[in-house]
């Protein structure tokens, strides 16, 4: 098993701490494991295993936890007095009305309460009311380069695996398979569940053909501005009448269920967060490689999407940039300090050089500037913007 450290540190840190933690992220990226193994270390650090209560939710051996009261009983039953007990609560977005139970066992004292998702939903609604100011959420990704690199059964240059890593995927469970059917089918299962699960049967869609042409529109426009009225009309043109509204509802579905990602854009000159225009990212290259097939003549977007996830690892609140009329791919907020990044394939070209360079170079500030390519050369840098090999940066270790 992966330790994945970025999240088993941030446990770490947060243990015995007053407030909740929320694990939140997409099906199979690891937040099951994740709780095993901080319950492992636990116990390696002297707890008892009749202080640690784990329910998951998704398990038929607790099929009989229907409502919030059940869930309670259950865990209040199995406290241990006057001691910490350490209370997993796995996909508790199954139980109806769990928000209650989470409340209950919150104000019990000697209770250090973990939660995981596998939808948004989790931190909206009643419980964003109940938890405002109680609860720590932990978002999890898919396996990062870094992570994947680390645990590879293959050796070989960075190139080869960043190929290998865009191809079988980032989600841990492919790295038990060797055949490309395989691996396809596991994606396909994952795909399919949340598609059905944590999207249609959650929003009550039935048009699920529909649904998917939403799916494959966002995917395959990965790094480009859209908006619901282009989407509605690039399906009205194929055919397939849809409102904007419903778009819009569709759209919100996918990334409640962490399948996409949206970078809102940030106004670099402004210095505010703008409400129109966004970009979307897909969590999971493998996954769109299922949908639209591995044809990699996007390369420029790809790797613009890898970046993007693995500044959302780096706990950065991350937007695209606007700087009058160029754009800056990423601009990143973390406790208060900026950085800008620019994204290239490469700038071996001088007029791609040039043109990469020259929204940053019209950014005045003092914040980090960095350009990122697949070239490999000495690291340089224009005039104070930072030339990085990306693979390099992307396989840095990041705790």
């Amino acid at each position: 098993m992966i330790r994945r450290d970025v999240y088993m540190n941030q446990l770490h840190r947060l243990r015995d701490k007053n407030i909740i933690k929320v694990v939140t992220g997409i099906r199979r990226c690891g937040k099951s494991t994740l709780l095993h193994m901080f319950q492992k270390e636990l116990a390696e650090h002297g707890i008892e295993k009749e202080r640690m209560i784990a329910v998951n939710l998704e398990s038929g051996d607790f099929r009989k936890i229907r409502t919030a009261d059940d869930l309670y009983d259950y865990v209040e039953q199995r406290l241990c007095a006057d001691k910490t007990n350490y209370v997993f609560l796995d996909e508790v977005q199954n139980v109806p009305d769990f928000q209650r139970a989470v409340d209950w066992l919150y104000a019990k004292p000697g209770v250090d309460l973990y939660l995981t998702g596998s939808n948004a939903y989790l931190l909206s609604g009643e419980l964003a009311t109940l938890l405002s100011g109680r609860h720590m959420e932990i978002r999890m990704l898919p396996l990062s380069f870094a992570e994947f690199v680390s645990v590879s059964p293959e050796t070989g240059n960075l190139p080869q695996l960043y190929s290998k890593y865009l191809v079988n995927s980032s989600f841990p469970g492919v790295l038990e398979y060797r055949e490309q059917d395989d691996i396809r089918a596991y994606i396909e299962g994952i795909y399919n569940t949340v598609l059905i699960k944590d999207v249609a049967t959650r929003r009550r869609i039935s048009d699920i053909a529909m649904l998917q042409s939403i799916v494959e529109f966002m995917y395959d426009n990965i790094g480009n501005l859209c908006s619901a009225a282009k989407i509605a009309g690039a399906m009205t043109s194929a055919g397939r009448k849809i409102s904007t509204n419903t778009v819009e509802a569709y759209i919100q579905a996918l990334v409640d269920s962490f399948i996409l990602y949206k970078a809102n854009r940030y106004d670099v000159h402004g210095k505010e967060r703008l409400k129109n225009g966004a970009k979307y990212y897909a969590v999971d290259i493998g996954l769109r490689n299922y949908l639209l097939g591995t044809s990699f003549g996007d390369v420029g977007h790809i790797l613009e999407n890898i970046v993007y996830l693995e500044l959302l690892r780096r706990g950065n609140e991350v937007f695209v940039g606007k700087a009058g009329t160029s754009e800056v791919d990423f601009v990143t907020i973390h406790n208060g300090q900026k950085a800008y990044y620019q994204v290239s394939q490469s700038v071996l070209d001088e007029n791609t050089l040039h043109r990469e360079l020259a929204p940053l170079q019209g950014i005045k500030d003092n914040y980090p500037k960095y350009l990122l390519t697949m070239d490999y050369f000495p690291n340089i840098s224009f005039e104070g913007i930072q030339h990085v090999n990306v693979l390099e940066w992307l396989s840095a270790p990041n705790t």
